[in-house]
């Protein structure tokens, strides 16, 4: 990395970063009171907040939003005249998905082969820790040179929509010139990249019932509708032969032509085993960034260890559809559950839940922003050149600050490249990209500062 002031000050605060990232892993925030407590969310909420106030920050804030959790906010005013900066993270996790399958402790930040390990550590508490970074250089060499306001969100990966509905409904509190979204990340480590699209999401709980209660598989079974394999069924016509998802009625055929992810590439980070042919059609790009996914992503059933033999009265499971730009997440939902409806197999009777949903998002990458963005990505990554990618996953609040401020200037980046394996067990950052970003954003900050003046 070249040698400046900036990057220098950067480096010489990565053991404190490092620090603090223990102590917000070790909140175990899934924001899910079934899972584990509400006082873990509550206090890496307020270990947020401390942070904030420690920085200077005014008008720092738990806000209480309708579904339940709580967002951080603050504002930290720069020179008269200079542009507002709004930075965006989420504090809350997803589960560790089983501890056991874990090489060391999911909330325990563990040092192992150059890369920090821990549930939330690059999704997005360490996407948190680079907003620190970034503004501690700054004000280490001359100041912050635009205002800055910070939202850090306790329920983006429930997808329950609680900081969107507090901004609609509280419309000027996130009012900004640019947004910088600190939840994607690079296409691979050491390749900058800025995340032009996201898929929208969808998901629902499907639940099918045929008998008043569970029958005695010898006595009943081959006649008694079996709500399990009814399940199964359904689920099935969810899918082509080649594992493409097929939902009567929602277009599968987009074609992506940005940068290109090579199967044998994509095979590696996805960890596929040997012999395993990947599923869909088309290019890696068009399946995970420009065609919907559907994924069945639990089910309520027996396990094998105490089942007994039975033909089950009622089965469940919780689906997901990711939603490409272009597609309403809304219509995708209809078509969905419409899909489910024509395809439930023996009359069963089924019922469908909402849980979830958030529309897809397109970034105008041609703004001055992102002219400021890949001027610093060229500072922090000599020798590199910014790149533009689809991201798969979604960020519903990107659509509603879109609608909200049209005006504003929406940009993400981030440590999720992946190498990361966010949502999977043994979830890591890469603290050299944690460097390497947080550089990256103090100079945007500069650059954005000076582009607003000119």
């Amino acid at each position: 990395m070249t040698a400046n002031p900036i990057a220098e000050t950067v480096a010489s605060l990565m053991p404190r970063a490092q620090a603090e990232l223990t102590e917000l892993v070790a909140f175990r925030s899934v924001a899910d009171p079934a899972v584990f407590p509400r006082s873990e969310c509550e206090g890496a909420a307020e270990w947020v907040a401390g942070a904030l106030r420690a920085e200077g920050f005014q008008d720092v804030a738990l806000l209480d939003t309708p579904d339940g959790s709580r967002s951080v906010y603050g504002l930290l005013p720069g020179p008269e005249g200079a542009p507002t900066v709004l930075l965006y993270a989420h504090y809350d996790v997803q589960p560790p998905l089983g501890e056991d399958a874990w090489l060391s402790p999911p909330f325990e930040l563990t040092e192992r082969n150059g890369r920090w390990y821990g549930r939330g550590s690059a999704d997005c508490k360490g996407g948190f820790i680079m907003h620190l970074l970034a503004l501690r250089a700054l004000q280490a060499n001359g100041g912050v040179p635009v205002s800055v306001k910070v939202i850090v969100e306790g329920s983006e990966e429930q997808g329950t929509g609680g900081l969107e509905r507090y901004a609609e409904a509280h419309p000027e509190l996130l009012t900004a010139d640019a947004v910088v979204i600190g939840d994607s990340g690079n296409f691979r480590v050491g390749l900058p990249t800025v995340t032009a699209t996201l898929r929208g999401m969808t998901m629902l709980r499907v639940q099918l019932d045929t008998l008043e209660g569970n029958l005695h598989s010898g006595q009943f079974g081959g006649a008694a509708p079996d709500a399990l394999a009814a399940l199964i069924r359904l689920l099935d016509s969810l899918r082509a032969d080649d594992g493409s998802t097929v939902i009567d009625g929602l277009a599968s055929d987009a074609v992506w032509d940005g940068l290109q992810y090579p199967q044998e590439e994509f095979r590696r980070d996805a960890k596929v085993i040997d012999g395993v042919e990947l599923i869909g059609g088309g290019t890696v790009a068009d399946r995970i960034w420009a065609r919907p996914a559907v994924t069945v992503i639990g089910i309520d059933c027996p396990a094998v260890v105490g089942s007994t033999p039975s033909v089950q009265a009622s089965a469940r499971a919780q689906v997901s559809l990711r939603v490409p730009p272009g597609t309403d997440a809304a219509d995708a939902t209809e078509l969905l559950t419409a899909h489910l409806e024509a395809h439930t197999p023996w009359g069963a009777r089924l019922s469908v839940e909402q849980v979830g949903q958030g529309q897809p998002f397109r970034a105008d990458t041609s703004s001055p922003a992102y002219t400021a963005m890949a001027d610093a990505m060229r500072v922090a990554y000599p020798g590199e050149e910014m790149q533009s990618a689809g991201l798969g996953g979604s960020i519903p609040l990107c659509n509603t600050l879109a609608t909200l401020y049209p005006d504003a200037e929406i940009l993400l980046i981030g440590l999720s490249e992946p190498e990361a394996q966010i949502h999977a067990v043994n979830e890591s950052v890469s603290p050299e990209e944690l460097e390497r970003l947080s550089v990256t954003e103090a100079h945007f900050l500069v650059n954005y500062a000076r582009s607003k003046k000119a």
